[in-house]
């Protein structure tokens, strides 16, 4: 078989990455590069994706496979053994110099790395490491890097991984374990759940080493560590999804759990469905993590009252809840707690601080809710503020009703309290 040109296992192999969505740097601590080898940027290019961080930066990372080889037959995988897919691998000398290469003419500010399973878990996290590893000593190289964690490799392995990595990811897969065990049969919950726990407690004992001993002592994974869950490959609801999610991020402190909707694939097995669930299910998901992460909100809270445990297309779950909630509207802004100005559909955490700022210089009229949040219109109906009272309790029956009919065929479109 003929060689692949870098240029052409470059396309592959970012394209085959596209589907790992788990490329967030969030968290990671700033590395200068001032007295390094290179700038980084946020310019794109081939086998660059965009990832964003809370604060709003676009950060750029070069997104690539090592290889898309696979020993490992998962059903819903499009890299498994038994598809009929191209094939490349790089080197370890070839991503190095690639993302040196990227690194310098200002394309990105870091690399994400993932791999299908060659030989044996151990072998791809040795090879996967050595990238990092030189990268870091030969090179000098202080972007930002992501490693995607074999499940079931050596924990001395994942110990290594986290000197050289901002973050680590491990991915969950499916929401339930019987689904993981008939579509992915050579991996096992159990090696999964291993594998988080390591790099929890290599997070845990250097965070002691360096608060304890002394500021030196060296770092393990400073942005964390993240998964993805695959939405729509079984029958799991946006429940179980939702309840899966509360016990990683309890159990292992994740930074954050991705959801990336089933794609169909070529040759696809009969056990997966036959169509990509809608993205808008996806969103909602998002939102609802959104919530119980930074809003204070419990899964029950969230998911009592949905259809069969899905939530709804049509009305964002925030709203959703103070529809069901309308006895505890509306809300005092002036006098509010914190935990309740959070549960007002249309304000933000950074728009509640703001008006906890705001209202200990003056009351809160609602000219400063529209600077605060920028539009009042989700606004109007949850507040009262001292020139402001909804002049009718809106029925949430009647409400829920009329956003339903306003639009009954655009699941995805924004809609209105007014």
């Amino acid at each position: 078989m003929p060689s692949l040109t870098l240029r052409r296992k470059l396309s592959i192999l970012a394209d085959a990455a596209k589907y790992d969505a788990s490329c967030a740097s969030s968290g990671g601590a700033k590395r200068s590069s001032l007295n390094g080898r290179g700038v980084g940027s946020t310019t794109g290019g081939s086998g660059v994706c965009h990832a964003y961080t809370p604060d709003g930066r676009c950060v750029s990372l070069l997104k690539i496979l090592m290889t898309n080889f696979c020993v490992f037959d998962c059903v819903y995988c499009i890299n498994r053994v038994s598809s009929n897919v191209e094939r490349a691998r790089f080197s370890v000398e070839e991503i190095v110099a690639l993302t040196i290469d990227f690194y310098k003419r200002n394309y990105i500010e870091g690399l994400f790395l993932s791999s299908g399973v060659i030989r044996s878990a151990d072998y791809t996290q040795e090879q996967m490491i050595l990238v990092a590893k030189t990268l870091r000593e030969v090179h000098d190289f202080r972007g930002y890097i992501h490693l995607k964690l074999i499940a079931g490799a050596a924990p001395e392995l994942a110990a290594q991984a986290g000197l050289y990595a901002d973050r680590l990811s491990v991915n969950i897969e499916l929401p339930q374990d019987e689904s993981l065990l008939r579509l992915a049969p050579e991996k096992t919950p159990l090696n999964i759940r291993q594998s988080m726990g390591h790099v929890r407690y290599g997070i845990d004992a250097a965070g002691e080493s360096r608060s304890w001993r002394k500021r030196s002592a060296p770092r393990f994974a400073p942005a964390g560590q993240s998964t993805q869950m695959i939405v729509g490959a079984d029958s799991s609801t946006d429940g179980d999804i939702l309840k899966r999610s509360e016990g990683l991020y309890g159990g292992y402190r994740l930074k954050r759990v991705y959801y990336s909707a089933f794609s169909p694939i070529p040759d696809s097995s009969a056990a997966l469905p036959s169509e990509r669930p809608h993205l808008m299910r996806e969103h909602r998901l998002y939102q609802a993590d959104w919530l119980m992460r930074f809003y204070g909100f419990e899964r029950e809270e969230i998911v009592a009252g949905t259809e069969g445990g899905m939530l709804d297309p049509v009305i964002d779950p925030k709203l959703a809840w103070a529809l069901r909630n309308r006895d505890r509207f509306p809300v005092d802004v002036n006098t509010a707690e914190r935990e309740m100005l959070l549960r007002i559909p249309g304000l933000g955490v950074k728009s509640v601080h703001k008006i906890l700022r705001v209202r200990g210089l003056k009351r809160v009229t609602l000219a400063d809710l529209e600077r605060i949040a920028g539009s009042i219109k989700r606004l109007k109906a949850f507040v009262v503020c001292s020139d402001w009272r909804p002049t009718t309790l809106l029925d949430s029956a009647d409400l829920e009703d009329r956003m339903r009919a306003a639009s009954p065929s655009a699941p995805s479109q924004q809609l209105s309290l007014f």
